[in-house]
């Protein structure tokens, strides 16, 4: 099985089907993946077989980086159209996230003043009003929902502390606008043969519900990209997202489709 760790605190800048030249800022440990959910999917494997022995960097080492990064390309290029808060795991983990996210927005200010700052979180530390408020502040507020059926939940997303979902909801509801969903679509199986397909109408008619009493300002589905720590895994079909994509526009909502 092939995964994926990155360098820690910056990486690239690689580019993002979504976002466009995207340098990233991992605030997880640079040698394993540190995470709340220990998704199936996810091409940074699993939690239990990522393990990192390295610490977190400190919100001083991802200042001096990040700024010694934006000034090598403000003066080289190319210039980043984002700057992604993702890597391996959940950023908003890291105990000092919120003023993190406050020395972004200076260098980036200072540095590339056109750049927008993204963050891709799986939403389970929203409920925190530090970080609530943190991604406030950021432009792209891009936050997980690939469901609501809490059978899925526990066996795709799988996470790894108390997960309840309808309060997530009212969390992402508390945003007020200001939040993208980010939502996995997917089908095949999971390790234990259990179907794990949630592109069927049983599955997207609550989700399309829950999407009506958020009122994101975009919504962003996709499919798996690459290797997945679980093989029986499959990627839904580029007609099964459009057909997710149109009922998603239905609802007067911006919907990105990443094939």
């Amino acid at each position: 099985m092939s995964t994926v760790i990155y360098p820690s605190p910056i990486f690239g800048p690689v580019h993002s089907r979504r976002l466009g030249v995207s340098l990233g800022i991992n605030l997880l440990p640079a040698d394993g993946k540190l995470c709340s959910f220990d998704c199936i999917y996810c091409e940074c494997g699993l939690n239990a077989e990522r393990r990192p022995k390295e610490k977190m960097p400190t919100r001083e080492e991802v200042r001096t980086a990040l700024e010694a990064r934006l000034k090598q390309m403000a003066e080289e290029g190319p210039k980043p159209d984002v700057l992604t808060f993702a890597g391996n795991g959940e950023p908003t983990l890291h105990p000092h996230f919120p003023e993190i996210i406050e020395d972004t927005r200076a260098l980036r200010d200072r540095y590339c003043p056109e750049a927008r700052i993204s963050v891709l979180s799986n939403a389970t530390q929203i409920l925190r009003p530090a970080v609530h408020d943190a991604l406030m502040q950021v432009d792209n507020n891009i936050l997980k929902l690939d469901t609501v059926n809490t059978e899925f939940i526990t066996a795709v997303d799988r996470p790894t502390g108390h997960y309840d979902v309808e309060a997530i909801i009212d969390g992402l509801c508390r945003f007020n606008g200001h939040v993208i969903i980010q939502t996995m679509f997917l089908s095949g199986t999971d390790a234990d043969g259990r179907d794990v397909d949630n592109t069927s109408d049983t599955f997207v008619a609550p989700w399309l519900q829950a999407l009506q009493r958020i009122r994101p300002q975009q919504v962003m589905i996709y499919t798996i990209d690459r290797e997945t720590p679980v093989s029986s895994l499959r990627k839904a079909s580029p007609d099964t997202l459009d057909a997710i994509a149109t009922q998603v526009r239905a609802l007067n909502l911006p919907c990105s489709v990443a094939y």
